[in-house]
Parts: C-alpha cells; structure tokens; sequence
C-alpha cells in the first residue's frame, strides 16, 4: 500500500510538532514566504485557548503568577536568549547558560541555538532580502511572527552558531524545543490544584492557572516580537545604521530595555542597550545585580566613545 505525498508531508510536520531536528539537513533556508499551517497548529491552538478564560474566570491569584512569569521570562529572552547566546555580551557559568536556556524554551521561542541562529542571521543581512523579518522587506505581519511559520526559517542556521552546538543540553533543549513548555504547562496546572486544596481562599484551580500561564506566555511572546516588527517602523534614530531599527521607550519598557534598538544596531556588543541615562533598560539592571554576587561576569559596556557620541547626537537633537 503506497503513502500518497501529501500523507508524508502531514507526518512530518506533526512529528516536528515534538522533534524539531527530524529532518532538517533536508529543509532549504531559502523558499517562498508561505505559512507551514499543519506545523504551526500548536500555535494557532495556544492563542485559541486564551479564549477560555472566559469559562475558568480569573483570580488575584492567578493574575500575579502571569505577571510574574511574564517578567521572568522577559529577562531570560532579553538577558540570555538575546544579549547572552547571540551576542555573548557577557559570561556566565555552565550550569547557569542552561538554567536560562530552560527558561527562554519555556516561553515558546524554540531553543536557544535556534534563536541565537536567526537573530545573528537577521543582523548580518538587517533590512535586506535575505533578513526573515524586515517589515520593509516582507510586510509588518510577516515580520511580526509570519516568517518563523514557514519552512525556510524552521531549521537552525547551525553554521552561525558553532559556538553553541558544542553543547549536548543546548542541542537537546533545541530539537525537543516543546518538551519544557509541555512540563512547564503541566506544572502550573499542579501548582493551581495544590492550592486550591491547601489554600481555598485565594480561589484558583489548575485550569485557570494554566490558561492564565497561556495568556502570559501569548502577550510576553508578541511584546517579543515587536522588537522584530514595530521597532523597525516607529520612533527615533539615533545613529544612522543601514537598517531601519528605531529607539522606543515604550518598547523597552515592555520588553525590559530591548526597545532601544537603533542603540543595539549601531553597537552590537554591549550588554546595555540604553546608552543614555535615561533610556531604561531593566534587563542590564538585572545583570549587574547578579554580577556582583558573580553569577554572571564580563559584562562588556558601551565603550565611551559611542556613549558620548549618543549623548551629544542626543542633546542636539533637543536642542532643534
């Protein structure tokens, strides 16, 4: 009995929906910007169970764990996923590069090899043809989450990150990339009965928890993504760059300093991104606090030079 070809494509996007490796060394980077729908039904679906909220109601409770799993999660994506693994803009132990790995996975944005693959990809050709989400090239949706829905940018770029192949566990987090978000779900709903049992008076429940820990991942992962799309069309430019990345104040709030994005094209290097003093940037806060405990170390700065050129471009630009 023959499988028919469409058979064979259906398998093997539900099998990546559990093993995102299977395959790969077969799957172009390049190709039409099409949406892989069958692969991408997991997505749709999370979105979707946002929806129930409306059956498992909310509570106090309930609300302060996805805020605080949002601003958690935030670090681990903008600290490690970003400045740490694609950029190695500071140090840290072993152990700790996966504590963090594990918790970036869990916000389901794949696997750091993955992640740190197509972000130094998308600064090597930023704006061009070949950048998977230019909003100038390709349309505001797709750069906001279209292009990691097709196949063409599915499989890691594992030439550009040699640095973290070499790491069994990291590859391992990769190609499993839906196994932590999985036992993380699963958690939460544990956490919700256990307290509904032993403390009833903060009225929440597995259900609601877990769609709560939905919803947060959900809104923490499109606050991500706006530093692909919208920081590209809105707010300011500090240095000129061959790219259209601007600076936003209000997307480095949300997204813990990324938002100063014209800063971090100019200069890729540092671990801060707000180059002026008031440009917030919670994220290298953070750093430095765990560096003076030595969890992390080398956190390389923004060399003077580019620090006063900012401020200086920036005091003009006042001035007019």
């Amino acid at each position: 009995m023959s499988v028919s070809p469409t058979s064979n494509v259906l398998t093997l996007a539900m099998r990546r929906w559990f093993d995102s490796w299977y395959g790969i060394e077969s799957m172009p980077h390049e190709g039409p910007n099409r949406v892989a729908w069958v692969r991408v039904l997991p997505f749709v679906a999370m979105h979707a169970a946002c929806l129930l909220a409306l059956w498992v109601g909310w509570s106090p409770t309930a609300v302060l764990i996805a805020v605080a799993l949002y601003a958690i999660r935030m670090f681990a994506i903008t600290a490690f996923y970003h400045r740490y693994f694609s950029h190695r803009a500071f140090k840290t132990s072993r152990p700790m590069q996966f504590v963090f790995a594990v918790m970036g996975n869990s916000t389901v944005q794949r696997g750091p090899i993955w992640w740190a693959s197509m972000h130094r990809h998308h600064h090597r050709y930023s704006d061009q043809p070949q950048d998977p989400h230019s909003p100038t090239q390709h349309g505001f949706l797709w750069s906001h989450m279209g292009w990691f829905m097709s196949d063409p940018n599915f499989a890691p770029r594992l030439d550009l990150v040699q640095d973290l192949v070499r790491f069994p566990e990291l590859r391992f987090l990769d190609r499993f990339d839906t196994l932590i978000p999985l036992l993380g779900g699963l958690s939460v709903y544990g956490l919700g009965e256990i307290l509904q049992s032993a403390a009833p008076g903060l009225g929440t429940n597995g259900p609601q928890l877990l769609v709560w820990a939905i919803i947060s991942t959900v809104v923490h992962l499109h606050a991500a993504l706006t530093i692909n799309s919208l920081a590209h069309l809105f707010g300011r430019q500090r240095y000129e760059t061959d790219d259209t990345s601007r600076n936003s104040m209000l997307l480095a709030l949300i997204t813990f300093g990324e938002g100063w994005h014209n800063n971090h094209h100019h200069y890729q290097a540092s671990v801060r991104q707000g180059h002026a003093w008031w440009e917030i940037d919670i994220s290298y806060y953070l750093l430095v606090v765990m560096s003076w405990f030595g969890v992390v170390w080398d956190l390389k700065p923004v060399p003077a030079a580019v620090r006063a050129s900012a401020l200086r471009r920036n005091d003009v630009s006042a001035a007019a």
